[in-house]
């Protein structure tokens, strides 16, 4: 049985992606600060411990672990964009990708794939006539554009100690437990579809099981390295995004209604720059990889994440 580490096992897409792979047969490992105080949900799920601040981990569950999953990282929109929550979004994820680079290199272990995590934060906003971004464009001179670059940069000493390294280039995940799906929803309890801005910009998301899928994907599949978009094969606008959840919520009973971007503004502050960023993102590298999505279109994902 495989033995698969995650870091950022206990968050969104963590939680699931431990699920996924101990139900398929995986054993599973999830770094966590207090591992003492951690309570499995599975039994081939277990917790061990790590400390970045300090730069350690359990190197005895790392000598039997044969991939690892890095996930961990600060929320991007969960706090306003202080100075200080900025650095802490970039140290939580360099850092942390360091210490398990400098772990591989210094530390006996049969680890013969890293997956990490990066974001379609590292492409800028689409260009007039531009085709949809894919994984051979330059990273983004802005804020989440250098995160990611400096992420991804962290990990690529992996590679060099003969390890299959795979970045996945998260978009936007949907999911009933968390990311952007339930403030959509918050909104639709009232039956209004809040449309952000013109609601003409354009949306990468992924539906949470597929992105599973695809991290799970890259694990098994040797061929695959490098950096892959992990999107659905069909980006869709705001207004598309909001008309499709209103639909599987209430059918036609529901009011679109715009939310004007100074509101965004004053709410978000430097954050809404993203949420009302228009970026489409490819996903053919992935499709063309041989992997088959579950949820192509925002109808079907809609109406699998509200009724199940």
């Amino acid at each position: 049985m495989a033995h698969v580490i995650i870091t950022g096992g206990t968050g969104l897409v963590g939680r699931r992606l431990a699920t996924l792979l101990a139900g398929a047969g995986y054993q599973v490992s999830i770094l966590t600060r207090r591992p003492q105080a951690a309570r499995t949900w599975h039994s081939a799920i277990r917790f061990a411990g790590w400390d970045v601040a300090a730069g350690t981990l359990d190197t005895d569950v790392l000598a039997t672990a044969d991939a690892i999953v890095h996930l961990a990282g600060a929320g991007v929109v969960d706090k306003s964009w202080t100075p200080a929550y900025k650095q802490e979004i970039v140290d939580s994820r360099v850092q942390s990708a360091g210490l398990i680079a400098k772990a591989l290199a210094n530390h006996p272990n049969r680890v013969k794939v890293v997956v990490s995590a990066s974001a379609i934060g590292w492409y800028g906003a689409d260009a007039a006539n531009a085709t949809p971004f894919e994984e051979t464009a330059p990273p983004d001179t802005g804020f989440l554009g250098e995160t990611c670059r400096l992420w991804e940069a962290a990990m690529a000493p992996v590679a060099q100690l003969g390890k299959r390294l795979v970045y996945t280039r998260i978009g936007i995940v949907m999911a009933n437990e968390g990311g952007a799906l339930p403030q959509f929803k918050n909104s639709l309890k009232f039956r209004v579809a809040g449309i952000i801005g013109s609601g003409s910009q354009m949306v990468s998301w992924i539906h949470i099981d597929d992105l599973c899928g695809i991290i799970r994907y890259a694990i098994e599949n040797e061929a695959l390295t490098g950096a892959y978009n992990a999107v659905a094969p069909v980006p869709v606008s705001n207004r598309e995004l909001n008309m499709a959840l209103g639909r599987a919520m209430y059918g036609q009973w529901f009011l679109p209604m715009p939310v004007p971007r100074f509101v965004l503004q004053l709410m978000l502050g430097e954050r809404s720059i993203e949420v009302l960023k228009s970026t489409t993102v490819s996903a053919k590298k992935i499709t063309e990889a041989g992997f088959r999505f579950r949820f192509s279109s925002i109808a079907d994902a809609m109406r699998q994440l509200v009724r199940g």
